[in-house]
């Protein structure tokens, strides 16, 4: 059995959806980030950096693995699920992951919290980011021109970015003209896991004040 510690955020449902589609049984133990159930100590023993997702592999003498990719590289290696075992297809699934943590992740995350958070609406930072995270995209758009999915055979790499990707519209992102983008997100969430996945825990809108009061401490971090 695994316990998913995990809130409602495109990096929580990259575990919840792994999980889903690997058919793993696991507990789900949502946190309330802007209460800072994160930051608990009972929490930071799982997890010393204090986010989410993390988990605890009980059937391993509850092995903790925290970071949202490296959650992904160990369930597929666990269950021999969604990720190639030969050198070179297993590179091009860890690339396109990589791209997503270094890339997408960072830049649209930023989108959000000053396009959506942030009490200042500071326009050239707001373009900033809205205008790498759709470069980012198109580079997935070309790359997907030619195949169903991001390395051909469904893998973790779609999942890590589908979870981000599919929330281009509370980013601000304009996805016209990338046509081949649009495809695969609508063909990922046809998916009845990933369907699943995005739906745990469940989510609630938060009111003005609770945003404000997330964006004040994210200002003091």
């Amino acid at each position: 059995m695994i316990d998913l510690y995990t809130a409602p955020t495109p990096n929580g449902w990259k575990a919840s959806i792994a999980l889903e589609e690997m058919q793993l049984p696991y507990t789900v133990n949502k946190l309330n980030l802007i209460d800072e159930d994160q930051k608990t100590p009972e929490f930071l023993k799982i997890n010393p950096n204090g986010r989410i997702p993390a988990i605890v592999d009980h059937d391993e003498e509850d092995f903790a693995v925290f970071e949202s990719g490296a959650i992904l590289i160990y369930l597929a290696e666990k269950t021999g699920q969604l990720l190639p075992t030969d050198m070179k297809n297993r590179s091009r699934v860890m690339q396109w992951l990589m791209f997503q943590m270094g890339g997408i992740g960072p830049m649209q995350g930023q989108a959000n919290v000053f396009f959506r958070y942030f009490p200042e609406k500071i326009q050239s930072v707001i373009d900033r980011y809205q205008h790498e995270t759709r470069r980012l995209f198109t580079v997935l758009d070309t790359r997907l021109a030619d195949r169903e999915y991001l390395c051909d055979d469904y893998s973790i790499a779609d999942i890590a970015n589908w979870a981000w990707v599919r929330i281009y519209e509370w980013s601000g992102i304009d996805i016209t003209g990338l046509d081949h983008l649009k495809r695969w997100i609508d063909l990922m969430a046809s998916r009845p896991a990933c369907a699943r996945g995005v739906k745990i825990p469940e989510r609630r809108e938060i009111s003005p004040d609770e945003a404000a009061k997330a964006t004040q401490k994210i200002l003091m971090k």
